[in-house]
């Protein structure tokens, strides 16, 4: 995340994550429209919404977190995609 003459406020965030995780995510983010600061930037919101994690962790599910778990849910498909970044937002707001 940097820092813009727009956001002023904006803080720079360095994380560690493992490259193929990182890739993954990307490719899923991208097919919503969404560059990987503003899909960080809003679990970042959403958890501050939410007062917690914006989904239910749960042991079940555990094994899916792994960079190969994410390449086989971006292979499968299955995802739902937006036409648009505003697409997006009107589900989101809809939802709460």
């Amino acid at each position: 995340m940097t820092t813009s003459s727009e956001h002023q406020d904006s803080e720079y965030l360095q994380i560690t994550v493992d490259a193929d995780l990182q890739a993954a995510a990307q490719q899923v983010f991208q097919r919503l429209g969404l560059d990987l600061t503003t899909a960080i930037t809003l679990f970042l919101k959403q958890s501050v919404v939410d007062q917690g994690l914006p989904f239910r962790p749960n042991t079940s599910t555990a094994d899916s977190y792994t960079p190969e778990g994410a390449r086989q849910i971006v292979q499968s498909e299955q995802l739902k995609t937006y036409a648009d970044l505003d697409s997006l937002w009107w589900e989101l707001d809809g939802k709460r």
